[in-house]
C-alpha cells in the first residue's frame, strides 16, 4: 500500500500524541471536533467533544491533586484510571477536593450536571449506538464547551478552548510557512 502524501505540509516531528500535556490534547481533541462538526458527522463530533470534556477533567484532577495532596503523579493517574468516566473524575475526584462545601457550591453542581449530560449523550452514541444529528450534536458541543471553559477556569484564568484551539492552529501554521 502506497501511503498518502496529504500531509507532507506537516512538520514530520510533530509531537506523538502521548507525549504531550493535557492541555495540548485538549487542543487538538477540539481542532478534530470542529472538523468533524464542518464534515456532517454528529455522532463522531459527540465522542469528540465528550472526549475533550475528559481530557479537561483529567487536567483539573492533575493540577488541584498537584497544589493540594502529597500524591505523586503515579497515584493520581491511578486515581484517574480507577473513576473512570468524566463523572466520577468530577464527581469523586475534582469537586471534593477543590470545593470547600461542594454540596452547596453552584459551580461545583453545574460542573457534576454538565459532565451527565455529556456522558449520557456520549453513552448512547457509544453503548447503544444511537445516531446523531445535527442539532444535538450542536447542543453537546456547547455543552461541552461550557464545562471545558468551566473546569480549566477555575485553574486558568480567562481559559477558552476556542481561543486556545485557535491560537494552537495559527501556530503550527506559522511553523509549516517558516520552515
Amino acid at each position: 500500500m502506497i501511503k498518502s502524501n496529504k500531509d507532507a505540509h506537516r512538520k514530520a516531528s510533530k509531537k506523538p500524541y502521548n507525549e504531550r500535556t493535557d492541555l495540548e490534547k485538549l487542543q487538538s481533541q477540539w481542532t478534530k471536533l470542529s472538523g468533524l462538526h464542518a464534515r456532517d458527522e454528529p455522532s463522531a463530533a459527540i465522542v469528540r467533544c465528550a472526549t475533550a470534556a475528559e481530557i479537561a477533567a483529567n487536567y483539573a484532577v492533575r493540577s488541584e491533586w498537584s497544589q493540594k495532596t502529597q500524591f505523586d503523579a503515579a497515584i493520581v493517574d491511578q486515581f484517574l484510571r480507577w473513576a473512570n468516566g468524566l463523572p466520577l473524575k468530577v464527581e469523586r475526584l475534582f469537586v471534593p477536593v477543590y470545593f470547600a462545601a461542594p454540596r452547596t457550591s453552584p459551580i461545583a453542581k453545574a460542573l457534576i450536571k454538565s459532565a451527565a449530560t455529556i456522558n449520557a449523550v456520549r453513552n448512547a452514541v457509544v453503548h447503544q449506538g444511537s445516531f446523531s444529528n445535527t442539532v444535538e450534536a450542536e447542543a453537546v458541543v456547547a455543552e461541552a464547551k461550557a464545562f471545558i471553559n468551566m473546569i480549566v477556569g477555575l485553574s486558568i484564568d480567562g481559559f477558552d478552548i476556542d481561543d486556545e484551539a485557535r491560537t494552537a492552529e495559527e501556530r503550527a501554521r506559522s511553523k509549516v510557512v517558516v520552515e
